[in-house]
């Protein structure tokens, strides 16, 4: 699996520069439907084809990890060049899900199917006693180099869906925070908001009106109500992350 996973890697770094190509240079509306409609087809893959009799849990888990990776670099472009809207239609449109026969009839569902566990990954980190958080992490941010886009955007956008995923009561596991730490200051998007003109431009991928609107979450997380991520005594503050206290407190 892990081996498939790297086989991949010159495939992934040619999305990455296509998905760049697009943020940076053609930000329509049409061309990130049809992104959207990319990461949409990709769906598939994650799952059993509906003709295979004998699997285990963790045989696609080399496509969940690629087609995690590459839906959080669409995003991290998007957001790299300051492109609100298009990244709010990722996250904001739903994803159809064809009929198969482990999950009924088909559906729309939201961004969250991109992210599923991966059992293998577990699996590899005791055989080998490598005594890693998360092995899933270090592959994300090792395979960032040499892509164009820093290792911080992609925490960035991995922040952002676990937000959304948080204000709407869903679930996302952000991977790449074990490596945010519990004393960083925030992303640059959300720097950028202490402008009151920038928040109102930047609400909307957190489903937000104001601020204020997120302080119903802070408390689902504090009284364990709503599940936080920490990997083992590691963890990171979603206020720091945000720049909570300052953010729509200048013109």
């Amino acid at each position: 699996m892990v081996r498939s996973i790297e086989e991949f890697l010159p495939y992934r770094n040619e999305a990455v520069q296509l998905l760049t190509a697009v943020a940076q240079y053609s930000p329509t509306t049409e061309f990130t439907q049809r992104i959207h409609r990319l990461f949409e087809s990709l769906i598939p893959y994650m799952r059993r084809p509906p003709d295979c009799a004998a699997w285990r849990d963790w045989d696609f888990d080399n496509f969940r990890f690629v087609v995690h990776e590459l839906f959080l670099y669409g995003l991290a472009a998007l957001l790299k060049h300051d492109r609100i809207d298009q990244a709010n239609l990722l996250l904001g449109r739903q994803y159809y899900l064809p009929e198969h026969p482990d999950h009924g009839e088909s559906t729309m569902v939201s961004f969250a199917v991109f992210h599923h566990y991966m059992k293998s990954l577990e699996h590899r980190c005791k055989r080998l006693n490598l005594r890693r958080l998360s092995l899933r992490a270090d592959l994300l941010k090792e395979r960032c180099k040499g892509t164009g886009i820093d290792f911080r955007h992609l925490m960035q956008a991995d922040f952002v869906v676990f937000m959304r995923a948080a204000v709407d009561h869903a679930s996302w596991w952000p991977e790449t925070l074990l490596y945010a730490g519990h004393s960083a200051g925030p992303f640059e998007i959300f720097a950028r908001c202490a402008s009151r003109a920038q928040f109102d431009r930047v609400r909307i991928l957190l489903a937000i009106n104001a601020p204020r609107d997120l302080e119903p979450l802070f408390t689902r997380f504090e009284d364990g109500s709503q599940r936080f991520p920490s990997w083992e005594s590691d963890t990171f503050d979603p206020g720091a992350l945000l720049g909570y206290e300052h953010l729509a407190t200048r013109p």
